[in-house]
């Protein structure tokens, strides 16, 4: 069972939301609901969520970023996924900075919900595609330097760019590409100091964000 807290400012929604993730056995159990930001911090003191689906736009002074790193400074494994609406993309980098691992928008079928829930319990990520379609419309993000994204980056960097956006894991590109983990390893390294990001739901915006893909 994977437990679930529930950061919305509308209680229609967080009503909505729970009632269908609790039924029809999807394997999610909602343990807690807040309505800001502050009563998040207080609800996560008293209970051990897996993921946490935030939305960004937060009433009570703090922003879904601003209340992802504070919970991560408190409970540094915990797993965040982003909530927003499709206007929203000028924020995905603070999210992201901030820690979250996964993005949804606000009208994603349930089965998507519960995909994402899922993917980034066990540790993935997981971009929506329409959040994939605004990160593409999004400003793009030149390279520290301002080299352009697409020369600086080798096609073996780009090819495993491409797999790391969809997903895969450092094994399962290497089984893809033919290659040894390590030196799967050594490309994404590679790719993290090139774009100068900080994770892979980093590397997911910036090759979106830039046209890459």
């Amino acid at each position: 069972m994977i437990r679930v807290i529930l950061v919305d400012d509308h209680g229609l929604f967080r009503t909505g939301l729970r009632g269908l993730l609790e039924r029809n056995g999807t394997g999610v159990k909602v343990i807690g609901e807040a309505s800001d930001g502050n009563q998040f911090l207080d609800v996560l003191a008293q209970a051990s969520p897996d993921v946490v689906l935030m939305d960004y736009s937060l009433g009570g002074g703090l922003d879904g970023d601003q209340v992802t790193e504070r919970a991560l400074a408190l409970v540094p494994d915990l797993k965040v996924i982003t909530l927003s609406m499709f206007g929203d993309a000028p924020y995905y980098s603070r999210m992201v900075d901030a820690g979250a691992k996964g993005f949804l928008m606000k009208d994603s079928p349930i089965e998507e919900v519960v995909r994402a829930i899922e993917t980034v319990a066990a540790g993935g990520t997981y971009f929506c595609d329409a959040v994939k379609v605004a990160l593409g419309a999004a400003p793009a993000h030149p390279l520290p330097g301002g080299a352009s994204a697409l020369a600086a980056l080798s096609d073996r960097e780009l090819e495993i760019l491409a797999c790391v956006c969809r997903g895969l894991s450092n094994q399962e590109i290497a089984d893809e590409l033919f290659i040894s983990k390590r030196t799967v390893d050594k490309h994404r390294a590679n790719l993290l100091e090139k774009t100068g990001v900080k994770n892979t739901a980093g590397l997911v915006v910036y090759a979106f964000t830039n046209k890459l893909l």
